[in-house]
């Protein structure tokens, strides 16, 4: 099968930062289901670990976290899935990516398909959509109200993916007020597009922007992005005995400021059900299937913003690239082999 892997860390913009290989169809097992690879999207994730982490191989590691296709085969004890299904996901990072025309993953992890979108909509969806979920309704637990505290949410870095996605569920699900940042104007109108109430400018003080609004101190704060750089207007800015959650990766965070307001922190990360197989793993199952519910019924949409072509290394490159710049909107799909 053809698939693309990295070698070991490299600028993306080395000849050998990503290749095209060729490499053996896997065989499902256990719960396990085989899929043929339709559309992939790509994610932060996918620069990180390329950038970092060195394959435990000298064969290199297959990259990517988001995927739509078909089932091909199916594990001895698989129960939600049969060949020729239409599913989306986004697998494991303890397991090769989908950037591969076949792919194993684990049954409960994966959910069908919304029917009403192509591959490479709904390739979009899976990580964004679980990582937004979870933090919003698991960790954030947003349908608790903050004494005191208007209904309402601040979503830093309202443009990229998670938040993209993290915009239209709290809009669809709650009653809370959304207020999203963003810094330049395509990115405005992007985010005022998926629903957000009010749009400030993460790059100047956001408390003062805050305090003119009329929905006064929003109970939770979602930062996407530059949360050390942030994290004293957020402190600022939440009402008492609110709650933050990150995503992002900052090298140090010094959380004693939020002691005065009893302020609580959450972290999210998607993988952590897989990684750890957890007793509620299949939990990210259903609520792939509830999301793209939710996308049959156009309640929510896909947030593609990018369609780079066939999933091939050259291709993969330039979605890096652009990655990296910190600059993307929505998220960046490519769909079949050539």
């Amino acid at each position: 099968m053809r698939a693309v892997i990295f070698r070991k860390p490299l600028p993306i913009t080395d000849s050998h930062a990503l290749e095209d290989v060729e490499l053996p169809v896997p065989t499902p097992s256990g719960r396990d289901i085989l899929v043929e690879v339709k559309a992939v999207s790509v994610n932060p994730v996918d620069v990180k670990i390329r950038q970092s982490a060195m394959p435990e191989t000298t064969q290199g590691r297959v990259l990517g976290w988001d995927a739509a296709g078909t089932v091909m085969a199916t594990g001895p004890d698989v129960k939600n899935f049969a060949k020729g299904d239409e599913v989306f996901y986004a697998g494991s990072l303890n397991r090769p990516g989908t950037n591969a025309e076949f792919h194993l993953v684990d049954e409960r992890i994966v959910g069908h398909k919304p029917r009403s979108l192509t591959w490479a909509e709904a390739a979009a969806l899976p990580l964004t959509g679980l990582t937004a979920w979870e933090m919003l309704f698991d960790r954030l637990q947003i349908r608790r109200a903050v004494p005191g505290a208007k209904p309402s949410i601040l979503i830093i870095g309202g443009a990229g993916g998670v938040s993209s996605m993290a915009i239209q569920l709290v809009r669809k699900l709650t009653d809370l007020t959304v207020i999203a940042t963003a810094s330049r104007p395509e990115s405005r109108h992007w985010v005022e597009g998926l629903g957000a109430h009010y749009v400030i400018d993460h790059s100047l003080p956001m408390a003062p922007q805050i305090a003119a609004l009329p929905t006064g101190a929003p109970g939770f704060v979602f930062s996407t992005n530059e949360t050390k750089h942030h994290l004293a207007d957020i402190v600022a800015l939440l009402a008492p005995q609110g709650h933050m959650g990150l995503i992002d990766d900052p090298d140090f965070l010094d959380v004693m400021p939020l002691k005065k307001k009893s302020l609580s922190l959450h972290w999210e990360l998607m993988f952590t059900r897989p990684l750890f197989d957890t007793e509620d793993i299949a939990q990210q199952g259903t609520i792939l299937n509830e999301i793209s519910r939710l996308v049959d019924k156009g309640k929510i949409v896909t947030t593609l913003s990018e369609h780079f072509g066939t999933i091939n290394a050259a291709n993969l490159k330039r979605a890096h690239s652009l990655i990296e710049t910190g600059r993307t909107k929505g998220k960046i799909v490519l769909e079949g082999f050539q």
